[in-house]
């Protein structure tokens, strides 16, 4: 007897071998069948109905197909910054300035990692503008600073932490945007390896500073009008970020959008996207503050220390982290919530740190990822510097963690 097995359309009819040779050679090429056709086999015909899995549906392929894919792509500095031109929140030029400063990090990271080997830790032997011994690694790494910003095409004003006065590029070179940065931040770490980094800040001059090098009787002039440029708030920077040196080198960047950070693959020289749209946590319970000048804060800061060194609700107190790194501790505070402060003290009346190149577009960073940064009265990026090497006190990090702060600080 031959035996049908009754399926759905998209199934096949089967039939058993030994009673094939009933039905006409052609039948068996049929993959589908009338149902008047399946009614005149059925005739008389034991059926047996089989559930048979259907095959996955195109929409389920793309899916699978879209995962895989997504596992090994790759988006590199280069991609994204291509990408926020398109989105129109960069411009051509600006796009050039930051692959410029993208590449004086990885050159600043080489050097690094082979300082020892080439004999490029100790001083220079020379002291710069604020009176801080520099070491040569400083020297070598603002001139890379400096030529990769040159040779952008793109840039008008240099202003650097190694520079005693903001640096005009000259006329052939020059274009519109104003660069400040700190070309090693924590130098005093190079010696013993530990973790160091790069500040940058990027403005948009009111008007373009361009010197004649050949007309000295304007020189003055232009550098005055040079200083002015540069010498903006906080808010009006267009761009910030820090290139971290240590375990990873890590270039962290806003655009005024939030942050991201990007870690260099060595394997292929690029920096990849690691960290995406970064959120400081609301709180944090890690504290970094060089308490070997304790005893020159006032007595409100010390109340608050103290407090922070007391047992909390779960027994713990506030663990103490201090790297002499200002790039090291705002990667980490950005990560891990928390905060940090360069308060002013009897000896300094004004802080430690540089505002245009160290705190506001480190304060620029934090804002932008959802946290706080003040100098213990006002915001640091509502103050207006006088001075291109102008110092402030500074408390930034979580924002829950800085509005304690503030309250002992009342």
């Amino acid at each position: 007897m031959v035996q049908a097995i009754s399926t759905s359309s998209c199934c096949n009819i089967l039939f058993s071998k030994s009673h094939r040779s009933t039905f006409p050679h052609s039948l068996h090429r049929f993959n589908h069948y009338s149902p008047s056709f399946a009614h005149r086999i059925s005739t008389g015909v034991q059926r047996k109905a089989v559930e048979l899995p259907l095959p996955e549906t195109v929409t389920q392929q793309v899916q699978n197909k879209e995962q895989r894919k997504t596992q090994f792509a790759i988006e590199n500095l280069t991609s994204w910054l291509l990408k926020q031109e398109l989105a129109g929140n960069i411009d051509a030029e600006l796009t050039i300035v930051l692959s410029s400063i993208s590449l004086a990090c990885k050159q600043i990271a080489s050097l690094l990692q082979r300082s020892s080997i080439i004999n490029l830790t100790g001083g220079q032997g020379t002291i710069n503008v604020q009176g801080e011994d520099q070491k040569k690694l400083d020297v070598i790494s603002n001139e890379l600073f400096c030529n990769c910003l040159r040779s952008s095409g793109r840039t008008g004003i240099i202003a650097s932490e190694e520079e005693d006065i903001p640096v005009a590029v000259e006329e052939t070179y020059s274009g519109n945007y104003i660069v400040v940065f700190d070309p090693i931040d924590g130098s005093a770490n190079i010696d013993t390896a530990l973790t160091t980094g790069s500040i940058f800040g990027i403005y948009g001059p009111d008007e373009q500073c361009l010197i004649d090098l050949d007309d000295t009787s304007t020189l003055d002039q232009a550098r005055e009008k040079c200083i002015i440029n540069v010498c903006q708030p906080g808010r009006n920077l267009l761009v910030a970020g820090y290139c971290l040196y240590s375990s990873s080198v890590v270039f962290a960047i806003s655009l005024g959008k939030g942050v991201f950070a990007f870690t260099l693959d060595p394997t292929y020289g690029e920096f990849v996207l690691t960290h995406e749209n970064i959120k400081i946590p609301e709180s944090g319970k890690i504290y970094s503050f060089n308490e070997g000048n304790y005893d020159l804060w006032d007595d409100k800061l010390k109340n608050y220390l103290d407090h922070l060194r007391q047992p909390g609700s779960n027994g713990k107190p506030y663990s103490g982290r201090y790297i002499g790194c200002l790039v090291g501790e705002i990667h980490r505070m950005l990560l891990r919530g928390g905060i940090y402060g360069n308060p002013k003290n009897k000896n300094s009346k004004n802080g430690n740190l540089r505002l245009l190149y160290e705190c506001a577009p480190m304060s620029f960073l934090i804002e932008q990822a959802g946290g706080t940064a003040i100098d213990g009265v006002q915001r640091i990026l509502d103050i207006v510097p006088e001075q291109v090497h102008q110092r402030t006190p500074i408390f930034i990090g979580s924002p829950d963690e800085v509005q304690k702060l503030q309250k002992y600080l009342a």
